[in-house]
């Protein structure tokens, strides 16, 4: 299972927020690229980096984060956060992203959604279906729609879609424990999906456990920042 460390971004400051909500952002270091050089530094290969400043005004903000990450480590990084329009993709993968995530779009405007996977590969596309009680949540996850979770990624993984980045809402920034029985759902609904679990992750142990689940990456957030997994011990689990 890959492990995939996450670095939101506001105003070009690497934060935290607690079920998506704006108002509950802690700031944990002024310079994402020191932390993203720290995750290299352990052997970690992956990033997952949100422009939230993006998320909230529908066009990519930060791509000057994501150049500087891209150009100064050798992380494969995906790319979130206000990808809307064909110019937001060729800017996110023009910076160096090796993939991008797109939720909102899959939702709003199914059609670009799936022209971009049909033009860039569905290696370079990870849906993003992030659930409110197993609705799909949208706009940074300030509104729900009315799609339902498992048919939503059943519905794009006949479009092609091979990657998905699941958040259960409620458990992201918690620090609670992720939604195992709504991950086990997933992989056993919508067979062969490369499932990403993401939010809630607060112990070591839970890693084998996703793993064992199926989850073919898990994106660690403020677990990571608040010292309840170590770098060390994610480097041991990476090269073990």
């Amino acid at each position: 299972m890959r492990i995939i460390p996450a670095i939101d971004i506001i105003e070009g400051k690497c934060v935290r927020l607690s079920k998506g909500d704006y108002n509950t952002k802690i700031i944990y270091n002024e310079n994402p690229l020191e932390v993203a050089k720290s995750f290299e530094a352990h052997g970690i290969e992956y990033l997952h980096l949100v422009d939230l400043d993006g998320a909230k005004s529908s066009k990519i903000v930060n791509y000057k984060i994501l150049e500087q990450i891209a150009s100064q480590t050798k992380l494969k990084i995906d790319f979130g956060g206000g990808l809307k329009a064909d110019s937001d993709l060729k800017i996110a993968f023009e910076s160096g992203a090796n993939q991008i995530t797109g939720g909102s779009i899959a939702v709003k405007n199914r059609a670009i959604f799936e022209k971009w996977i049909t033009e860039y590969g569905s290696d370079k596309i990870i849906l993003g279906a992030d659930a409110n009680n197993e609705k799909v949540a949208v706009s940074g996850w300030l509104e729900d729609s009315n799609e339902d979770l498992v048919p939503f990624i059943q519905d794009y993984q006949n479009k092609g879609i091979q990657y998905v980045v699941c958040t259960d809402i409620d458990k992201d920034g918690m620090l609670e424990g992720p939604s195992f029985d709504l991950y086990a759902k997933i992989l056993a609904e919508a067979k062969g999906i490369k499932l990403i679990a993401s939010g809630g992750i607060s112990t070591f142990d839970e890693l084998p456990k996703l793993a064992e689940l199926g989850c073919e990456g898990t994106i660690i957030g403020k677990a990571i920042y608040e010292g309840r997994i170590s770098l060390k011990q994610l480097e041991k689990y990476i090269t073990r």
